[in-house]
């Protein structure tokens, strides 16, 4: 007889400082559970009631082989359907499913998908700095270790200090980070050119630009940023304006990337078939787990669309294996996105040294960077991520009000973040 659901838990922790949710899924079996990633670290309160109040009793005796069948009657239980929270709760359960069964098979998830279509998998990670040459500096020490794709950043995203409004903005302005658009353009255009200055076509370069410009200005942005040749560009609008990528794609030879904010399908399909987008970022707990972003990335590759999974920090270990295991698998794969705190030694710096080790206190097992410029997997069976729950303890989340997400123009409106 196949094992059944028999409770569903949550793991709170905070490692790295920031907060991560784990979903972990005991059945009937003895000593048979999966793991899964529902991080949403800005609503991880919300998250963990959805589950124990109302996903637990949904899914308690039910047989843990139906994943595709769970994912939908979850997806739809609640009448009202998509949307971070849910999704972030779905994804949770929807991983530690497919760790079982890879457990059951004796197998990682990669195989169960049909198998390796690559050794190896090409990340790229971020460097930033407070001026050109501290960016400099920082791209050198990712080129030393191997990376040949690297994000570059002046000042994060652009804007001021989360604070009181800077003197050039309106009057009566509200507290926030104020970005200056036309600044933060001209500031970019400068950062590049000095970059490839220096560093010539050695690297692939690749730029954030996190939603924070209009679309007229973003088209502009774009043709102007042809000359760099870089990868990607990545979110040039939010995804309220997506239907401008096919606008701003026809204007420029510059690759788009978009997605992380991604919690519906008809946020992305259009732009799929329309071509107007040529790498999909989306965050994989967010659209709900392994089982969306393999019709995700099914649906992608009949139009020549690639992947480019975000994984930022604030997206746990066993989701980040789950990456891992589908990179490996699918033939649309472009680059993945890595987080420095699992193994950039000299970010902790910047992170506090603390970060990585609390990190692999936590989690064991973790998909590790080569020093090559590729990342490979545990090969254990299903994700192979574990969780030491003791360890995790000592880390309790905090639950502050969100700052940097409050973003604004000089006039007072906001900006999407």
């Amino acid at each position: 007889m196949l094992p059944k659901i028999r409770s569903v838990q949550v793991i709170e922790t905070a490692p790295g400082g920031i907060n991560l949710l784990v979903v972990k899924v005991e059945t009937t079996e003895q000593g048979l559970y999966g793991l899964g990633c529902a991080t949403f670290s800005y609503r991880t309160a919300t998250i963990k009631n959805l589950i124990e109040q109302y996903i637990e009793p949904l899914l308690i005796g039910r047989d843990v082989d139906r994943i595709s069948d769970l994912w939908q009657l979850m997806h739809q239980n609640a009448y009202w359907r998509s949307g971070p929270i849910e999704n972030n709760a779905i994804s949770g359960v929807d991983m530690a499913l497919w760790d079982i069964k890879g457990k059951m098979a004796n197998m990682p998830v990669y195989q169960l998908l049909g198998g390796k279509l690559r050794d190896g998998i090409p990340v790229y990670q971020h460097a930033d700095g407070g001026t050109i040459e501290e960016l400099i500096d920082n791209v050198e020490k990712y080129q030393e270790i191997g990376l040949r794709y690297v994000r570059c950043q002046n000042g994060i995203y652009g804007g001021t200090p989360f604070g009181e409004p800077p003197k050039q903005a309106a009057k009566g302005a509200q507290i926030g980070i104020y970005i200056d658009s036309p600044e933060y353009m001209q500031n970019t255009i400068k950062m590049f050119e000095k970059l490839r200055s220096h560093f010539g076509d050695s690297l692939e370069f690749i730029h954030d630009v996190h939603e924070r410009i209009n679309p007229i200005e973003a088209r502009r942005f774009c043709k102007e940023m042809d000359q760099f040749r870089l990868f990607f560009l990545e979110d040039v609008v939010s995804p309220e304006n997506i239907s401008w990528l096919r606008e701003i794609h026809n204007y420029c030879t510059t690759p788009l990337s978009h997605g992380e904010l991604y919690v519906n399908n008809n946020e992305w399909h259009n732009a799929v078939i329309d071509r107007s987008v040529d790498y999909l970022r989306a965050h994989i707990s967010d659209i709900g787990g392994i089982t969306p972003a393999l019709r995700m990335a099914a649906f992608a590759a009949e139009f020549g669309v690639r992947t480019c999974w975000h994984c930022p920090p604030d997206l746990s270990p066993v989701a980040a294996s789950a990456l891992i295991n589908i990179d490996l698998a699918i033939p649309n794969f472009g680059l993945q996105e890595w987080s420095g705190v699992r193994t950039y030694d000299f970010l902790q710096q910047s992170k506090g040294h603390d970060a990585d080790e609390a990190l692999h206190e936590v989690f064991k097992n973790m998909p590790e960077y080569g020093n090559d410029g590729f990342v490979y997997g545990n090969d254990l069976p299903g994700l192979g991520v574990e969780i030491d729950e003791e360890a995790a303890k000592k880390y309790p989340p905090a639950h502050p009000v969100t700052t940097w997400t409050q973003t604004r123009n000089f006039d007072g409106s906001l900006q999407t973040p």
